[in-house]
């Protein structure tokens, strides 16, 4: 993704989260308090590639029953659990609503976001490929391979993320014959990967707690029982380019 197409997207993801912010005070604020214990998902339950979004669902900040989810409640969501700033859960949320199968143009279901190519992309960290017929489960010997690259580490600095990042992609094509991925696609896996740093990390210095990380990916929750805090200043768009910048830079 260039640079230009995402400071164009930044802009319009502020403006656009200005616009619901009206909303999100007036139908989430005077909800009573929400149970946000993890619940593992029923099988009816719809779930995407996302290890984060699915934490969200399996923690009630989302739809447990993951359907019929609008941006303002994405929005809320990432807010609420991890005081993501609404602009930045935008800037890859907008796409959402492209994969919609609600027939309400402005809501999605979580496994609409494994339709590929709109969102989901060959070389995830977690996933196999579309090619294979399930791009949407967690994949044990996918996210071995990644995850062998900081399993002796504290923390996953920048350089190490990207390095796991970099062997993933690179090994993809391997066991794909029909792989590709577009630009656009390898900017949103390289927000993929600043995103864990940056929530589980010290900001855009990255160093991740290893056990926050793999507690997402391996059970699609939150770490609190480990010690995860919300943090107290939102993430900011700047704050997801540049730890991106950071990381495409190292790879």
């Amino acid at each position: 993704m260039t640079s230009l197409k995402l400071k164009l997207l930044s802009v319009v993801a502020k403006a656009f989260a200005g616009a619901i912010g009206v909303a999100r005070a007036v139908s989430c604020r005077a909800k009573e308090a929400v149970d946000h214990a993890w619940q593992k998902p029923a099988p009816t339950d719809r779930r995407s590639p996302c290890p984060m979004v699915n934490a969200l669902a399996n923690h009630g900040y989302l739809p447990r029953d993951g359907k019929g989810v609008s941006l303002a409640r994405l929005v809320t969501a990432f807010k609420d659990a991890i005081n993501l700033a609404p602009a930045a859960t935008l800037l890859v949320g907008f796409k959402s609503l492209q994969a919609s199968t609600t027939r309400n143009p402005l809501t999605f279901n979580l496994d609409d976001l494994s339709k590929h190519g709109v969102i989901e992309h060959d070389g995830s960290l977690s996933r196999n490929d579309a090619h294979s017929g399930d791009n949407h489960s967690f994949a044990p010997e996918v996210w071995a391979a990644v995850a062998a690259h900081f399993a002796d580490d504290d923390v996953i600095s920048i350089e190490t993320a990207a390095r796991a990042r970099k062997a993933r992609l690179a090994a993809a094509p391997k066991m794909n014959p029909a792989f590709s991925i577009t630009d656009e696609q390898l900017g949103f896996s390289s927000i993929e990967t600043s995103l864990y740093l940056l929530v589980f990390g010290h900001g855009t210095e990255g160093d991740a707690r290893t056990e926050w990380v793999r507690t997402l990916f391996e059970q699609e929750r939150l770490p609190f029982d480990e010690g995860f805090k919300r943090p107290d200043k939102p993430l900011k768009v700047i704050d997801v380019l540049g730890l991106q910048k950071k990381v495409e830079d190292a790879a």
